[in-house]
C-alpha cells in the first residue's frame, strides 16, 4: 500500500480549506441579499434623532479600513455606549472598493446602534469602487441638514470635477447664513505638524487648485470645523475661524505611539450652538517591544471580509506557499532511476500482458504491425498476451486471445478510425479472467488508452504506455478548430496521459526529449520497434524477378515508399518532386507508393494532372507477407511524412538493403544517418529532390549506403525488441512493487 507523505496530505487538506472559503466569500458575494441607497435611511433615522433636541453629539472616525479586530470588535462597543446621535466616517471606512470590501462594511456598520454616514474617500474610489459606492451608499458628495446644522460631505478623489463641487458648495451656503456647517473630505487639505506613518504627497487634497478654491469657500462661509481622514494620525489645526481636523485611528495601519493611535473625534453641539470637541483615545494595552507587530497584526487582520474566516483564508494560503517552498528547498529530490528495483522475479516466469489499442490487423498501418510483431515475440518467450482491439468486417474468423469491440461509428472515408464500444461489460469480465501481471496501452484515448488505463487502476495492475503517434499530425480528424488541437489539445492530452502511466515507450531519443519538453514525468523507456529482420533476408530472387516482369519494370531504377493515403503523410510533397526529378535527368526510374487510404482518388488525380502515371505509381494495399519481397524490388526508399515516431517502415526498407531519403522529423532523426546509410533534408522540394537524383544517378554511392543500411538494420529484429520490452514491463513491475 503507497504510503502518502505528510506534507502532502497536509498541503491537500490546506488547498481544500482554501477552496471551501473562496467559495464561501463568493456565496457571500453573489447570493447574499443586496442593498441600496443605505444613506437615505440613515438620514430619515438622524433627522428623526434631532428633530427634539434642544443640542446633539457625533462622532468622527478616520480610515477604519475593514477593521474587524479595532473598529468592529473594540470601538463600536464604545461607540454605542458614548450616548450620541449618529456617526461620521471622514473616508476609507473600506479597505479597497471591491465587492467583497463593502458587503463586510455595511456588515460591521450593522452592529452600529445609531446612525452613520460615509464620506467617499480613496478606498471607496479604488478598483471601480465608485459605482459600488453609490448604489450601495448615494451620491458621491451631497449634503444634509440636521439639528440646525449643515453636514456637508465632498469627494476628493477626482470622481466628481472640483469645479463643479466648489459651485455647488458657494451656491449651497449663500442660501443659508448663520448656519452651524461641518464639512468632510476624504483628503486633509492641511499639513500636520508631525509626519504620519508612511506618508506620501498624494494623501493630500490634489490638485493645488481644488485645494486654494475650497480654503476661500470655507474661509468666506465660515465653515465650523473640516474633518478628513487618510492619514494614520489625530491632527488639531486652527486657521482662520475655523478648526481642521484629520483622523486616521478608527482601524487602519496605527503605529501605537504618540503620533498614530487608536481614537475617535467626539462632537458635542449644545442648544444655544456652542460647538465642542475631544479625541476619545482607545487604549490598546501591549508591551511596547510588540507595539508595531500588534498594529501590523491589526492591519492584516482588518483586510478581510468576515473576521476570523478570511484570517484563516489568509493563513491556509500562506501554509500552502510555505509547504511548495519546504518542498521545493529541503524535500530531497533523487532524478536518477532506481538502479535498486530488482526485475529478476518478474524475468524468471512468464507473464500475463493485455494490450489495448484502437486499430489492430487486418488495418494495415504501424501501429498493428509493431503490436503483431510484440505479441508473437513475447508468445515466442512464453508470456501470455490478450489484446482488445475493434472488430472489422474482414478480421479472422479463429483468433485466440484477442477481444474483438464492436464499433459505435467509423471515421475517415475509407473507416479506417474505429470508435469501439468501451462500455460493453464483456471486455471488463474478460480482462477479469485474463488476470493480467501488467497492461500495454497503444493510444492515448478511448479504447486505446482511457478504458485500458481505467481497468489497470480497478485491477490494481500498472499500465505502460507506448507513444506511437504524434497526435498533432491528426488534426484534420478532430472537430475542433485545426491550431487549437495543434498547438495545445494535442500536447496536453499526451502529457496528461503519460503522467497517469507507470512508465512510457518511446521508439527514439528525440521523441523522449518531446515528451519530457511538455512536461512527461513519468519513466520513458527508449525501445525501436523491432522488424522481421530474417524474413527480408530470405526473400527469393525469382519471386522477385517475376514481381518485376509483372509490373512491366525493365532497366529502370525503382524507388519505393510505404505509408497510408493520408493528408499527415504528406504525399502531395513526394508527388511535386518526382514532378521536379523527372525534369531534371533523364536516367529512367518509376516511384511505387505502396498503401492504402482515404486519399487515393485525390493523388491520383493529381498524378494524372501532371502526366506522371509512367513514374509515379499507387501500387495500393499489399499483404504484409508479400512486403518483403517488395521491398527488394526497390534500389531506393523514399519518404517524406513528419507524423512519425519512429518510422518503422525506414528500417524495413534497410532490412531489405535500401538507403533512405527522408524528410528530417522527430521519427527519422534517430534512425537514418545522413551520409552513411541514407539523407535526411528539410521539408524543401529542391534540397530532397537533390538526394534523390544523388542516388539515381551515382550507383556506387547507393550500393555503399545500402551496405550501411543492411549492417544497421540488423540491430532491430523482432526478437531482441521482445526481450527488451520484456525487461521494461518487469522493470516496470518492481517498481510498482516498491511502492
Amino acid at each position: 500500500m503507497t504510503r502518502r507523505h505528510p506534507l502532502k496530505i497536509l498541503f491537500y487538506v490546506t488547498l481544500a480549506i482554501v477552496i471551501l472559503l473562496i467559495g464561501y466569500k463568493g456565496y457571500l458575494n453573489f447570493f447574499e441579499p443586496d442593498f441600496e441607497a443605505l444613506h437615505t435611511e440613515q438620514v430619515a433615522r438622524i433627522s428623526d434623532e434631532l428633530s427634539d433636541a434642544g443640542g446633539f453629539s457625533f462622532a468622527v472616525v478616520g480610515n477604519i479600513n475593514n477593521s474587524i479586530g479595532v473598529f468592529e470588535e473594540r470601538m463600536i462597543p464604545v461607540l454605542n455606549q458614548a450616548n450620541l446621535d449618529f456617526v461620521v466616517s471622514a473616508g476609507n471606512a473600506v479597505s479597497g472598493g471591491g465587492e467583497d470590501k463593502y458587503r463586510a462594511i455595511q456588515g460591521t456598520l450593522s452592529h452600529l446602534e445609531i446612525p452613520y454616514l460615509l464620506t467617499f474617500g480613496e478606498n471607496e474610489y479604488e478598483n471601480f469602487g465608485s459605482y459600488r459606492f453609490y448604489d450601495h451608499f448615494g451620491p458621491h458628495f451631497f449634503s444634509i441638514k440636521a439639528g440646525g446644522a449643515r453636514f456637508i460631505f465632498l469627494d476628493s478623489t477626482g470622481k466628481t470635477p472640483w469645479q463643479w463641487q466648489i459651485r455647488w458648495l458657494n451656491d449651497l451656503l449663500d442660501q443659508e447664513p448663520n448656519q452651524l456647517r461641518f464639512l468632510f473630505i476624504g483628503h486633509p487639505l492641511l499639513e500636520p505638524d508631525q509626519q504620519a506613518p508612511f506618508e506620501r504627497d498624494d494623501d493630500f487634497l490634489e490638485p493645488p487648485e481644488f485645494r486654494q478654491a475650497l480654503l476661500e469657500a470655507i474661509a468666506r462661509h465660515d465653515v465650523d470645523m473640516v474633518f478628513s481622514a487618510n492619514l494614520s494620525l489625530y491632527a488639531d489645526q486652527v486657521q482662520g475661524d475655523t478648526r481642521f481636523i484629520t483622523t486616521g485611528g478608527a482601524g487602519g495601519l496605527v503605529l501605537n505611539d504618540d503620533t498614530s493611535f487608536y481614537h475617535y473625534v467626539r462632537v458635542d453641539v449644545s442648544e444655544d450652538g456652542e460647538i465642542s470637541h475631544s479625541l476619545e483615545r482607545l487604549e490598546a494595552a501591549q508591551h511596547p517591544v510588540l507595539s508595531t507587530l500588534e498594529s501590523l497584526w491589526f492591519f492584516i487582520y482588518s483586510l478581510f471580509y468576515v473576521g476570523y474566516v478570511n484570517f484563516i483564508l489568509l493563513v491556509a494560503v500562506f501554509v500552502l506557499i510555505s509547504i511548495k517552498l519546504y518542498t521545493a528547498i529541503f524535500v530531497e529530490k533523487d532524478y536518477y532511476p532506481d538502479y535498486d528495483l530488482d526485475p529478476q522475479p518478474w524475468l524468471s516466469r512468464p507473464l500475463r500482458v493485455a494490450m489495448f489499442t484502437n486499430n489492430y490487423l487486418p488495418f494495415i498501418g504501424g501501429v498493428p504491425i509493431s503490436i503483431e510483431r510484440l505479441r508473437k515475440g513475447l508468445e515466442t518467450l512464453g508470456d501470455a498476451v490478450l489484446i482488445v482491439c475493434p472488430r472489422y468486417r474482414d478480421q479472422p474468423r479463429q483468433e485466440t486471445n484477442v477481444v474483438r469491440v464492436p464499433s459505435l461509428l467509423s471515421m475517415g472515408e475509407d473507416r479506417e478510425f474505429r470508435l469501439a464500444n468501451i462500455f460493453l461489460p464483456q471486455i471488463r469480465k474478460r480482462l477479469r479472467a485474463f488476470k493480467p501481471d501488467i497492461i500495454h496501452l497503444h493510444h492515448p484515448i478511448w479504447l486505446g488508452g482511457s478504458l485500458g488505463l481505467f481497468i489497470a487502476r480497478r485491477l490494481k495492475v500498472p499500465a505502460v504506455y507506448t507513444y506511437h503517434t504524434r497526435l498533432e499530425h491528426y488534426a484534420h480528424f478532430v472537430p475542433l478548430p485545426g491550431n487549437l488541437f495543434r498547438n495545445l489539445i494535442s500536447h496536453e492530452l499526451i502529457k496528461h496521459f503519460a503522467n497517469k502511466c507507470d512508465g512510457v515507450i518511446v521508439p527514439t531519443y528525440s521523441t523522449e526529449e518531446y515528451l519530457r519538453m511538455i512536461g512527461v514525468k513519468s519513466p520513458v523507456f527508449v525501445q525501436p520497434t523491432g522488424i522481421e529482420y530474417q524474413r527480408f533476408q530470405e526473400v527469393d530472387d525469382e519471386d522477385v524477378r517475376k514481381l518485376r516482369d509483372s509490373l512491366g519494370i525493365s532497366d529502370e531504377t525503382v524507388f519505393i515508399s510505404v505509408s497510408r493515403l493520408s493528408n499527415e503523410k504528406n504525399i502531395d510533397f513526394m508527388i511535386n518532386a518526382i514532378d521536379e526529378l523527372r525534369r531534371r535527368s533523364d536516367r529512367p526510374f518509376r516511384f511505387l507508393m505502396i498503401g492504402e487510404g482515404h486519399q487515393h482518388q485525390r493523388l491520383q488525380q493529381r498524378i494524372d494532372e501532371l502526366g506522371l502515371q509512367k513514374h509515379f505509381t499507387l501500387v495500393g494495399s499489399i499483404p504484409p507477407d508479400d512486403m518483403a519481397t517488395w521491398y527488394h524490388l526497390g534500389d531506393a526508399f523514399l519518404f517524406a511524412s513528419k507524423s512519425e515516431t519512429q518510422g518503422m517502415v525506414i528500417l524495413e526498407a534497410m532490412a531489405a538493403g535500401l538507403p533512405v531519403v527522408a524528410v528530417r522529423s522527430s521519427g527519422i532523426d534517430d534512425v537514418v544517418r545522413h551520409g552513411h546509410n541514407g539523407f535526411k533534408t528539410p521539408e524543401k522540394q529542391d534540397q530532397w529532390c537533390d538526394r534523390v537524383q544523388q542516388l539515381l544517378e551515382d550507383e556506387a554511392l547507393r550500393e555503399k549506403l545500402a551496405a550501411h543500411a543492411l549492417e544497421f538494420a540488423a540491430d532491430y529484429s523482432v526478437e531482441q525488441f521482445a526481450r527488451d520490452v520484456r525487461e521494461i514491463y518487469a522493470l516496470t513491475l518492481a517498481r510498482s512493487a516498491s511502492r
